[in-house]
Formats: C-alpha cells, structure tokens, sequence
C-alpha cells in the first residue's frame, strides 16, 4: 500500500510537491508512481534556471522497466535539483518523500498549485 503524506499536494501525473517557507515548491514523485516504475537508474533533471509550465515535460526516469516523463505540477523556474540522484537515483525508490526529491521550482503563477490534489483525493484517484 502506498503512502501520500497529507502536507504534500498531488498531481494526477503522480508528481507531489511540498511548498516551502521561502515560497519555492519542491517537486518529487509519489510513492505509488516509484512503485510502479520499479528500480530507479537513471533521472535526467531539468537545467536550474529553466523555465517550466505546469503539465508540461520536465524531466525523464529511466527504470529497469520503462522510461518515465515527468512532468512540472506548477509553472516557474528552476532553482534547485537534486544532486544526490546524479549517483543514486535509487534515492527515488528508498525515500520518494525525502532524499529522493527531484527539483526545486520558484512559481511565477501561483494560481496553477490550484489544481494539485490533497491526499486523500489523490488516494482515490489512484485507486480507480
């Protein structure tokens, strides 16, 4: 059973994002979306201080099953990524809510973190 920790927002592409105290949002993938990938080898990130649109391709997750997009749950810039998963993209796997964390976006629209879900509404949604 995965787990959708209630502080976080979700998007219906599987990406959670956690809005910090600077106003930045941290973007990752859920724990239900790691589980279906199966074992993480490789994550291409986004350039820090690109411009990215909410929905749009962002970033790419290679598995020893597939090869994933992932997409921008708000619209901003890059600020940050996750140097760990350069060597340890397996990071995704073990802890998709903490060291797995993939990039840091500073929105430009606040308006687009609206149409992120709360857990419980992604919960069922991935139960359908």
């Amino acid at each position: 059973m995965s787990e959708f920790p209630a502080e976080l927002k979700y998007a219906s592409s599987h990406e959670w994002t956690r809005l910090e105290s600077d106003g930045s949002v941290v973007v990752g993938i859920t724990d239900h979306a790691q589980d279906a990938l199966g074992d993480v080898v490789y994550i291409e990130l986004p350039e820090v201080g690109a411009h990215v649109d909410a929905g749009a391709e962002v970033a790419v997750i290679e598995s020893v099953k597939a090869a994933s997009d992932i997409y921008s749950p708000v619209t901003g810039d890059v600020t940050e990524i996750n140097p760990a998963l350069e060597d340890e993209p397996e990071a995704v796997n073990s802890s998709p809510y903490g060291d797995g964390w993939l990039f840091r976006v500073m929105p430009t629209d606040a308006a687009s973190m609206g149409d992120l879900m709360d857990a419980d509404a992604y919960a069922a949604s991935v139960e359908e």
